[in-house]
């Protein structure tokens, strides 16, 4: 569990002397009233190293997580005991050419996914969507999960945060051995960051296997490397972009691209959400402890 004091102890450190804040947590602008420079209003703020200021709680507008590709309104898993609840919204698809290079036999596995996304099977914990067991969702797909991730940012280290399980990462901005971080998978990978003119790029490799890309069952391997990048658009959002190169389960590599917000409220947090809580009766049955009251 990820102890909150602890977040917002390094969150001050990295976010409060690393880069600057305003005390409100506002971005500081080294007095720039037209931070990057152009009119004002339509550029990223300044850190006080000259780079975008990206802190802040930021969140997507899409149905991506239901499914990266175009799709139309559907019933939920359990429409004769969940009515309207749960349905999956219509949206457009966030993927290059809305395809998706599977090679033949990684095509049937993603339908195979699908018809078994709410499937649990204890002799096999890779049947069924891993999102509905509350494990971590890994990159790209913590982007643009339905909830709140944060971004506090430094000069060599930035931290980010999702509520969804307790999920986060550090992006390495400065030299670190890869060894022993690729040594093993794990759920949210191993990512090295550099600065390309205002654009963030993180490289991101050791992801685990067991993560999805939404919960229409399309997937990958442990070979996956993913290049995300992050490109100011004004001062409030940001373009998101992610290559996926995955040779075991893919033809060639593909890209997907949305915005991504900032949250304006002056008290916008990620919030604490215990969700083992809610799988462990789904993964567990009658073995699961009763809920928290």
């Amino acid at each position: 569990m990820r102890s909150p004091i602890l977040t917002l102890t390094v969150g001050a450190f990295l976010a409060g002397v690393l880069v600057g804040c305003q005390p409100n947590g506002t971005p500081a602008t080294n007095g720039d009233p037209t931070p990057g420079g152009g009119p004002a209003g339509t550029r990223a703020p300044r850190a006080v190293d000259g780079k975008p200021n990206l802190n802040g709680v930021w969140q997507v507008m899409n149905t991506a997580n239901w499914d990266i590709q175009d799709h139309d309104a559907q019933p939920g898993p359990y429409p004769h005991l969940l009515g309207a609840w749960f349905y999956v919204p219509p949206g457009n698809g966030v993927v290059e050419g809305n395809e998706l290079p599977y090679q033949p036999w990684a095509l049937e596995k993603r339908k195979e996914n699908f018809t078994k996304r709410m499937v649990m099977d204890t002799e096999d914990l890779k049947v069924g969507d891993p999102e509905a067991k509350c494990y971590m969702p890994g990159v790209p797909r913590a982007t643009y999960m339905p909830y709140p991730f944060q971004i506090i940012q430094g000069t060599e280290k930035i931290h980010i945060a999702y509520e969804f399980a307790h999920a986060d990462r550090i992006v390495h901005l400065d030299k670190v051995d890869p060894t022993p971080y690729l040594a093993v998978d794990t759920w949210m990978g191993h990512s090295e960051g550099r600065w390309d003119g205002d654009t963030l790029v993180v490289d991101v490799k050791g992801l685990i296997d067991q993560t999805w890309f939404d919960r229409a069952g399309n997937f990958h391997s442990n070979a996956m490397h993913v290049v995300e990048r992050y490109t100011p658009v004004g001062t409030d959002a940001l373009m998101y972009e992610a290559t996926i190169d995955d040779p075991k389960v893919f033809t060639k590599p593909w890209k997907m691209r949305m915005p991504i917000y900032r949250h304006l409220e002056p008290d916008a947090r990620i919030h604490e959400v215990q969700c083992v809580e809610f799988a462990e009766p789904f993964m567990y049955g009658t073995l699961s402890r009763p809920p928290l009251k």
